[in-house]
């Protein structure tokens, strides 16, 4: 079955999920939880894009965002990719970290705003990562404790969050609280990541259904129609932007690539960018191959060889998506 399009529109609200490979960990130690923090933090601001919640757990993490200038799909990418890359190196591990593609979810912000924010933050107690509401509050690696004060984290929307329940901050933390722990009765929502819901759907909502978003009828048909409201842009990314991510997805420096050198990640590099330059996004071979130092009959044999690479990773087609 053909995978679906995303949804990534500005100033559209997204619960985004990701996944370690097969269930493993994607953070070993804090110093992970650290680094990734630093980076997802600069990249909220470089990108100005918003977070309005977070929480990292031991195989997957939930992110709250709105972009407003950059696609969410460019923030993950440079946030995923380079975070991998530095979890290897430090555990001399090889091999993908995060199982395939991310998750986004579309939301609905006036209706769900809220109830994700909530459930985002109460994954740490869930879990079992913390014992109660208690520890959450000054639990580092959610950012329930930021809206607490009792962390700090650039880049979330703590005065927007509090303004939501209270004009006075101090108030408004006070209700968030309450509001957190009145969840603690209720059963989690499989809807908030994107699961059909249970029972009691009316047949053409069934029909309906787009695991994309979460939202009433109305603001489904209003985002599709957004969706293909949106000029394709001549429809890729530039050839100097693929060169860039497929390097930094294999850590390797992309003006080694105009050298002589045969190591095995500038190979490995220069084959999936023929592949994808060449066979996905359309360029010639001629000017690929003067970005990679390859002839024109150099650039079509590491084609071939870029296609086996990507056929056993699927997730490397996204370098090519704006």
């Amino acid at each position: 079955m053909p995978r679906l399009a995303r949804l990534d529109l500005p100033d559209l609200l997204q619960h985004v999920i990701v996944r370690g490979v097969n269930g493993s960990d994607i953070f070993a130690d804090d110093d992970d939880r650290r680094w990734f923090l630093q980076r997802l933090s600069g990249l909220l601001t470089e990108t100005q894009t918003e977070c309005f919640a977070w929480a990292l757990m031991s195989n997957h993490l939930h992110l709250l965002l709105r972009p407003r200038r950059a696609t969410l799909a460019h923030l993950m990418r440079r946030l995923l990719t380079g975070y991998a890359i530095s979890f290897n190196r430090r555990h001399n591990r090889t091999g993908h970290l995060f199982q395939n593609r991310y998750k986004s979810i579309a939301c609905e912000e006036n209706s769900y705003l809220l109830e994700l924010i909530r459930y985002i933050h109460l994954n740490p107690l869930r879990g079992g990562l913390v014992d109660d509401l208690a520890a959450l509050d000054t639990y580092p690696w959610c950012g329930h404790a930021v809206l607490m004060g009792q962390a700090r984290f650039e880049g979330q929307l703590v005065g927007e969050v509090l303004g939501l329940f209270a004009e006075d901050a101090q108030q408004g933390r006070v209700r968030y609280r309450a509001f957190v722990a009145d969840g603690l009765d209720l059963e989690a929502r499989e809807d908030l990541v994107g699961k059909r819901p249970a029972g009691g759907a009316k047949a053409d909502a069934e029909e309906s259904f787009d695991s994309r978003i979460l939202g009433g009828q109305e603001f489904v048909e209003q985002l599709h129609a957004r969706q293909v409201a949106i000029p394709r842009q001549a429809g890729r990314v530039s050839l100097e932007g693929l060169v860039q991510r497929v390097c930094e997805y294999y850590g390797v420096n992309s003006e080694d690539l105009q050298t002589n050198t045969r190591a095995a990640q500038i190979v490995k590099a220069r084959s999936v960018i023929s592949y994808l330059a060449v066979r996905q996004a359309g360029y010639s071979g001629v000017k690929v191959g003067e970005r990679i130092n390859l002839g024109r009959a150099g650039v079509s044999r590491a084609a071939v060889r870029g296609e086996a690479v990507v056929r056993k990773n699927l997730g490397l087609l996204g370098l090519v998506d704006e």
